[in-house]
């Protein structure tokens, strides 16, 4: 069995999500460096992995400045580090494991796509959710031919209320002119299992979103802009008071470890460093009275090759989830992750069936996205062994294509206008020649 040795640009929490299942498969995957800005983070790493201190580096120019010292590169560093470090990895002839999204523009998410086609290396984008046993399963009723010919698809993604405050408007993705769109930065999984359940070219799409609750026309009268500051007026039943989210829920590790990254030098970290957070940092705004800029509802609306449509909505008003109904000319299925069945209706018999799926993790990312996280690392590894079989992996061009939706459904929402696919690619320089396996 060949072993592929890794190397991990990026050592926080994407890093691990990929770094953990290949620490439990030696005889496929190898870590031999790690680049993290963090002393902490990178200690972590060390720790975990057994590493030496010759295979940890400060930066990921000081990693790539080398030259090429593994088979795989995976690139977990934030959005706006995606570009270079993954250029000059393709450059070396590194095959990539890239978190999404790709790039933040779609000339950066362009040459990447084009660069690893001009140096033969295999890129695989972690749409993680293409690898999930609900997802894989979905697509092989698909596949089957039991719906018959798809017509329609409803597809459905429930960020949830907490997972929107803290990502999208305390968080790192709180700002579109920092990151990218909350359409790339979240949701860019729904728009590429949409196509990949369709399995034709997007030829029209439009799209309707605002930031319409979380601003500051709806902040409580005398609400001060940091919760810690304890004069808010609404603290006792405010659902998102940052003192109640962060310090005093102790069960709530994941989100104490995130608002505390930089200035906690303990795991956990302790109830003193979460203050100093909420005290100096986003994490401690007022939701209402935050820098964010990002939607927090939107629609898309897209038509594929052949007349089939479907309607995208996310939005953050609600537990949290996605689901999906699927309309097709002999059946129709609904699906919801947080199931292990999915039901499908047939047209024929006039019977109702529920297909069982595998039970794994919960969907969210604290949860390895439904077994996401781990599918997509066993699945690269078959796919550059040589022996992969399953029809869940797309090749850079295909998701970079996908990408490309989501920035000319931006375009269709801030231009109120219905966007021609084909039209968009030709203008940013990229053929519109997937679905590609």
């Amino acid at each position: 069995m060949k072993q592929f040795s890794v190397i991990i640009i990026g050592g926080g929490a994407r890093g691990w999500a990929y770094a953990k299942p290949m620490r439990g498969m030696p005889e496929k995957f190898k870590i031999v460096g790690v680049a993290e800005p963090d002393e902490h983070r990178r200690n972590d790493f060390k720790k975990n992995l057994n590493l030496p201190d010759e295979a940890l580096f400060a930066s990921w120019e000081d990693i790539l400045a080398r030259p090429k010292m593994a088979d795989i590169a995976i690139i977990s560093t934030m959005d706006d580090m995606h570009y270079a470090p993954a250029m000059k990895a393709i450059e070396l002839g590194y095959h990539l494991l890239l978190e999404k999204p790709v790039a933040q523009t779609e000339k950066e998410c362009t040459d990447i796509a084009n660069f690893a086609r001009e140096k033969g290396v295999s890129v695989l984008v972690c749409h993680v959710l293409r690898y999930t046993p609900f997802f894989k399963k979905v697509k092989s009723i698909v596949e089957s031919g039991k719906i018959g010919e798809i017509m329609s698809i409803l597809h459905v993604e429930a960020v949830g209320d907490l997972h929107q405050t803290h990502s999208y408007i305390r968080g790192n993705w709180h700002s579109e002119k920092e990151t990218t769109p909350m359409l790339l930065a979240k949701s860019c999984h729904d728009l590429d299992i949409i196509q990949w359940l369709i399995d034709k070219p997007c030829k029209k799409v439009s799209s309707f979103g605002e930031l319409t609750y979380f601003t500051e026309a709806n902040a409580p009268e005398g609400a001060p802009v940091r919760c810690a500051d304890g004069t808010c007026p609404v603290a006792d039943s405010c659902t998102y008071n940052a003192l109640n989210v962060y310090y005093h829920d102790k069960n709530n590790q994941w989100f104490r470890s995130a608002a505390t990254r930089g200035i906690a030098k303990h795991n956990p970290p302790t109830d003193e460093e979460v203050m100093e957070a909420l005290k100096t940092t986003d994490y401690g705004l007022c939701v209402f009275r935050a820098n964010n800029d990002v939607v927090d509802h939107q629609v898309v609306n897209m038509q594929f090759e052949g007349g089939a449509t479907a309607s995208f909505s996310m939005n953050a008003f609600n537990k949290g989830g996605r689901y999906i109904r699927i309309f097709g000319t002999k059946a129709e299925i609904y699906a919801n992750m947080s199931d292990t069945t999915i039901h499908m209706y047939d047209f024929d018999t006039r019977r109702s069936q529920e297909i069982p799926v595998q039970e794994t993790t919960e969907e969210s990312i604290v949860g390895g996205h439904g077994g996401g996280d781990t599918g997509i690392v066993c699945d690269f590894y078959e796919y550059l062994a040589g022996t992969y079989t399953g029809s869940s992996i797309a090749d850079i061009q295909t998701s970079v294509a996908n990408h490309l939706i989501g920035f000319a459904a931006e375009e269709a929402r801030h231009t109120d206008t219905v966007v021609d696919v084909d039209s968009f690619f030709e203008k940013h320089h990229y053929k519109n020649e997937y679905p590609k396996k």
